[in-house]
């Protein structure tokens, strides 16, 4: 074993001896190979490979000790050889510090990038929140919405109910006027285009009588053929007592002379409504609450002209039949 020891001493001196590398040289390399020790992680296997020929050629050492003259020679080959691996690693080293700066440049750009990205995603996050507060904002503005509408639509069921019992109440008045239309004329049925006509307008019906039918010229009594229409009119509205009744009395535009107690055509008109209001309370039970007389005068003609034709139009007397809204009223009332 000592003789072994002294032979690797040998061995080593004379490499030493034969290597053209200065012993100053050799520990700075072996330096700088002991600092990239830990760097050259992936050079273990290599390492490893070189330790078992190592091992095989201790042994081989041990085996053939008469071959040192060979070995001497092979330390030759050894030094080239190790000259080799310098200059291997310090390519390798110098590939390995490219790579160091070139990660390291990586790294500062991913580092810029995170900044970047880190601050983009803090104004996201800024924004989401504004946006999440807008949102609870319109959530509430659209419930207190929800409940508007959801109120107007029961305010809008509550009047389409109210509309639909008015509509009820206005058809059941456009049905009595239609009907009071209709017994009229049949009432009437002798009269009508002689001096009497009947009109339906505005949800009112209308009995217009002539001068010629009701009254001589200037005159205030109902003649006899007037009066019998009267009383047919008296005996319909007796049976319909839902309506409210208005004479009106119409004159022409000719002033009257003014003698005895008529002086002007508004004592003419009101005279003549107050006759024939007479003649239907006197000729059935009418409430006479039901009734009013009224006279117009010269100042709702149905012709303006001023011709005679014009003016035998315009001097008439009206019955004016409205059925009552008491009904209607009551259903606004409550509503």
């Amino acid at each position: 074993m000592k003789n072994l020891n002294n032979y690797i001493a040998a061995l080593v001196i004379a490499g030493t001896l034969f290597s053209c590398v200065p012993q100053r040289k050799l520990e700075e390399e072996q330096t700088k190979r002991k600092n990239c020790e830990t760097e050259l992680a992936d050079l273990k296997a290599r390492s490893l490979d070189c330790d078992t020929k190592l091992t095989e050629a201790t042994k081989s050492i041990n085996d053939n000790t008469k071959i040192i003259s060979g070995l001497q020679k092979d330390t030759s080959i050894v030094g080239t050889s190790y000259r080799s691996l310098t200059a291997k690693y310090d390519k390798l080293n110098q590939i390995n510090e490219q790579l160091l700066d070139k990660y390291n440049r990586l790294l500062e750009g991913n580092l810029a990038d995170t900044r970047k990205l880190s601050g983009e995603l803090q104004l996201t996050q800024e924004q989401l929140l504004k946006k999440e507060d807008e949102l609870k904002k319109l959530a509430a503005e659209l419930d207190a919405k929800k409940k508007d509408l959801d109120a107007l639509t029961e305010e809008l069921k509550k009047r389409e109910a109210r509309v639909a019992e008015l509509e009820a109440v206005l058809k059941k008045k456009d049905d009595a006027t239609n009907e009071l239309k209709k017994k009229l004329s049949d009432a009437l049925l002798g009269f009508e285009g002689k001096g009497l006509t009947i009109t339906q307008k505005n949800g009112k019906v209308y009995v217009s009588m002539d001068e010629s039918l009701l009254f001589a010229s200037g005159s205030t009594s109902v003649e006899a053929k007037g009066v019998e229409a009267l009383k047919k009119v008296a005996k319909v509205l007796e049976q319909n007592t839902d309506i409210n009744i208005l004479i009106e009395g119409h004159t022409d535009d000719v002033p009257m002379a003014g003698k005895g107690d008529i002086k002007d055509n508004w004592d003419l008109s009101v005279m003549r409504a107050t006759s024939i209001v007479k003649i239907i309370t006197k000729n059935s039970t009418v409430d006479p609450k039901r009734l009013t007389a009224a006279g117009r005068g010269e100042y709702f003609p149905i012709d303006p002209s001023k011709t005679a034709e014009a003016r035998k139009k315009n001097r008439r007397t009206e019955i004016i039949l409205t059925p009552k809204l008491d009904e209607l009223f009551k259903v606004l009332e409550t509503n």
